[in-house]
């Protein structure tokens, strides 16, 4: 087992990362600027209103979003691999990705591709599908994870179908080519108005998951362990499933969905650490966030126009995910 010492040393070290990702995410984008100039804005110097615009209305609010969201991702990945005791657990097994993304499609069918009505809808969508598979975990005779998995799924294929419905309904040109991007992920439209709009929500799912830090970790054992210990499996696992879908919901409701963050942090954490506390949680917050950034990055700079998040995120988690899985097998981690 890796010990306290090199448990800190991940957490450091990815840290670090993220900073300098943070700091180059600032620099890079259509609006050239240089690190002499944003030290001047930070500072409150003379630089031009179209500089100071661009970088705390668009610049910084997409900058934090993408740090936010790989927290929020990579910590609530984590989170749902623990209280469904699988590795393959994502936010969408219990229906909170597919129940926002059936929320954004209404919205662009009812009032086109507008973001004040897509962002709430999404929201909306996501713990509203939530409620619906903890209410039909309830009232089946055996209320355990493997219930609210099955029942996850059932959600998720109820909202594609509504999905498939609504576009085939869908206007080709523009609102189904809308429904199709919104579900590939996207930072570019996120304004400091947004940000402001999706914090209180997201701070209240993050913090809630490390309030609960204690109460996951007991989740984490058998059913009859965690009863023996007092603990109420029922209560304890909806309120943080609740602030787990939560976090999640209010980040895809404005960044729309993003692949893989939530899957590949927590599997790249537990093979760095080998072992699931807290600490690996705090480690997939800070895994997700580095890959947000920097897929952020290349989304932005790869081609003459912005690509969806997901591309690159997919395309640097995997290898990311291939590197520690070849580093364990070679003894190296």
């Amino acid at each position: 087992m890796i010990n306290t010492k090199h448990q800190t040393r991940y957490v450091i070290i990815t840290g670090i990362l993220v900073i300098i990702a943070f700091i180059i995410s600032l620099l890079v984008g259509r609006y050239p600027m240089s690190s002499p100039e944003i030290f001047v804005i930070i500072t409150g110097g003379d630089v031009s209103e179209m500089t100071r615009r661009v970088f705390f209305n668009l610049r910084l609010p997409r900058t934090i979003m993408a740090l936010i969201a790989g927290l929020g991702l990579g910590m609530a990945g984590s989170v749902f691999q623990q209280v469904f005791k699988n590795p393959l657990a994502a936010p969408d097994i219990v229906g909170v990705t597919s129940g926002a993304n059936l929320g954004a499609a209404l919205a662009i069918i009812l009032f086109g591709n507008v973001a004040i009505y897509m962002a709430p809808f999404a929201f909306l969508g996501g713990m509203l599908a939530l409620l619906l598979v903890v209410a039909m975990a309830k009232i089946s005779r055996n209320p355990n994870t493997v219930t609210i998995i099955l029942c996850g799924i059932i959600m998720k294929a109820i909202s594609d179908a509504l999905i498939m419905i609504l576009k085939f309904f869908a206007d080709p040109e523009r609102e189904l080519a809308a429904i199709e991007y919104w579900a590939m992920g996207s930072l570019g439209n996120i304004t400091a108005t947004k940000l402001i709009a999706v914090i209180p929500f997201f701070l209240l799912g993050f913090t809630g998951l490390i309030l609960m830090r204690r109460q996951i970790k007991m989740l984490s054992l058998e059913d009859d362990e965690s009863k023996t210990l007092g603990v109420r499996l029922k209560l304890i696992r909806t309120v943080v499933l609740g602030f787990a879908a939560l976090t999640v919901a209010a980040i895809i409701s404005q960044t729309g969905l993003i692949a893989f963050a939530g899957l590949i942090a927590p599997h790249a954490a537990r093979l760095a650490l080998k072992k699931t506390n807290f600490t690996w949680c705090v480690l997939s917050g800070l895994m997700g966030a580095f890959i947000l950034l920097v897929s952020d990055i290349f989304a932005r700079s790869l081609a003459t126009v912005e690509i969806p998040i997901s591309i690159p995120t997919t395309l640097i988690g995997v290898p990311i995910l291939l590197y520690f899985m070849w580093s364990r097998k070679a003894g190296k981690v």
